[in-house]
């Protein structure tokens, strides 16, 4: 009896109303935005260390990458070892339930890991990630207001590095950090 049940739910959900008969709830925006060539920029980044890249990009003298620019967030510091991302959540970054998208924070995180690598590597080294664990602690909402991503290496070895990265708000609570496994494909 309770398999004949999942039966009749089953071919209940497959006459549901179709996209377009389902009634606007709201007035829909629309979003406009810009980015470099990002094979372009390899160029300018020839011979220069990774340390390099990144200061120059942290200060505007290199485009930011273009993902940064697709979700609205910037790399604002480095350091060897270390890298800094701040970006302010938007509408555009929710998901159906009212909050800002785990993608988000995974891709900030995983910029910051990466990044923080780059700062200690020499001109030319590829990279990739291998792993990356995430633990999300807080929801982000638009009214969480501007957030801060910082990036380290734990353990920068010569084929495989261990990274880190604390995605923080404005008052220094956490809401997401993360450990990351690169391997590094050059050098």
């Amino acid at each position: 009896m309770a398999s004949s049940a999942r039966v009749q739910t089953h071919a209940a959900c497959r006459a549901t109303r179709s996209v377009g008969s389902v009634p606007r709830v709201a007035e829909e925006r629309t979003r406009t935005y810009s980015w470099s060539d990002p094979l372009a920029a390899l160029g300018a980044m020839a011979g220069l260390s990774g340390l390099e890249v990144m200061q120059r990009m942290a200060a505007g003298e290199l485009p930011q990458p273009a993902i940064a620019e697709t979700l609205g967030f910037e790399l604002v510091g480095v350091e060897a070892g270390s890298a800094v991302f701040e970006g302010e959540p938007a509408e555009f970054h929710y998901n159906p339930i009212g909050t800002v998208h785990a993608g988000l924070s995974a891709t900030l995180l995983d910029s910051a890991m990466g990044c923080a690598l780059v700062t200690t590597l020499e001109a030319g080294v590829r990279w990739t990630t291998l792993e990356l664990k995430a633990n999300f602690t807080r929801p982000i909402t638009v009214e969480t207001g501007r957030i801060r991503c910082v990036g380290s290496v734990i353990h920068p070895g010569r084929r495989v590095a261990v990274t880190e990265a604390r995605l923080e708000d404005s008052a220094g609570r956490l809401l997401a950090h993360a450990t990351g496994t690169i391997l590094v494909l050059d050098g």
